[in-house]
């Protein structure tokens, strides 16, 4: 069995709560400080709100983990372009913790699938820098040099949907900035440096660690497509019948996609008994890494779903026949127990 929901041991510091940190995980029998929810992930991965009152203490059954988060607000610098460090998007935001979504509270299924102790401000920011930049790189994004004021609203819209379905985060404010202390010739030696490394050979960290690498971006998979899938049958009514057809064969192949997740081979074994090359079990990893690209792209698709129409939203279908086929092609290339054709 893949160890999906293997996580670090809790540590508990409430005093860096709503400041440095935005999430941290409970002890069993620790209580939460006042005006933070607590959120539970049972065995299986699945997310609940305990409704424990504040200063109580948040009980725990067998193979349960528990973090406290602080609805926030906060405020992050975003770089929406690498090439122009100077200018960024100061960012505020926070987490309702009365969050009505229907289908599942989004900032409580990051917590259960991405979240491995702790969850600093910092690293949460560097994710969401992450996610507006390849979101303008693929133009679910626009952001125009001297955008008017209708470029900038159809901006802030996107930017709220996508930080929502991305991470469950509620966008309060966002304005541009010339940001300060830009060291520019420490940027350009990290940048030749970079292109040294480019060409060395693959990092020693993914053969020290291939295997927590793999069971978070597993997790990922099995935990958030399914939500993704509902995301798909709700975020924009298909028009006409042959974009009804196109919607529910993406649907069932999700649906496939799932099920081939949840009796993935483990990372080491090529079959029972019978342990897998340290090679073939990086080629796994990089598969199911890639997997969570293309997982990270359909959440922005469904961020341009809601609303669209006509030959917008044919083309948009488009893109999620090309996102899906990538996910298939990754999960079958990580379920291969040998290397058949990998694409460069």
């Amino acid at each position: 069995m893949i160890p999906f929901f293997k996580r670090a041991a809790p540590v508990h510091d409430a005093c860096t709560l709503g400041r440095t940190a935005v999430a941290l995980p409970l002890s069993p029998g620790c209580g939460a400080p006042a005006g933070c929810p607590v959120v539970i992930v049972d065995a299986d991965g699945r997310p609940r709100r305990a409704t424990t009152p504040a200063g109580k203490k948040v009980e725990l059954r067998p193979g349960e983990l528990a973090w406290a988060f602080h609805p926030g607000p906060y405020t992050i610098a975003v770089v929406p372009y690498a090439q122009a460090p100077e200018i960024g998007l100061r960012t505020t935001f926070a987490i309702d913790p009365q969050d009505p979504a229907a289908a599942g509270k989004r900032f409580d299924l990051y917590l259960a699938a991405e979240a491995d102790g702790r969850v600093d401000l910092a690293a949460l920011g560097m994710k969401v820098e992450s996610a507006v930049r390849s979101a303008l790189e693929q133009g679910a994004l626009e952001l125009p040099p001297c955008a008017d004021i209708d470029e900038w609203n159809a901006f802030r819209q996107g930017l709220n949907r996508l930080l929502y379905l991305r991470f469950g985060l509620t966008v309060d404010d966002c304005v541009p900035v010339e940001l300060d202390g830009i060291d520019y010739a420490a940027q350009l030696a990290a940048r030749a440096a970079g292109s040294t490394a480019a060409a060395a050979p693959a990092p020693v960290a993914e053969k020290v660690v291939p295997d927590l690498a793999d069971a978070k971006a597993m997790r990922r998979l099995f935990l958030e497509l399914p939500c993704l899938m509902c995301g798909l049958r709700f975020g924009a009514l298909p028009n006409g019948q042959e974009q009804f057809r196109q919607q529910q064969a993406l649907l069932q192949r999700l649906d496939r996609l799932s099920v081939e997740i949840t009796t993935m081979p483990a990372l080491v074994l090529a079959a029972p008994g019978q342990p897998l090359a340290l090679d073939e079990q990086l080629r796994r990893m990089r598969h199911s890494r890639r997997a969570t690209v293309a997982l990270d792209e359909a959440w922005a698709l469904l961020a341009r779903l809601e609303g669209a129409q006509g030959e917008r939203l044919a083309a948009l279908y488009d893109e999620a026949e090309r996102i899906v086929a990538n996910l298939e092609a990754d999960c079958a290339g990580r379920r291969a127990a040998k290397h058949v054709a990998e694409a460069a």
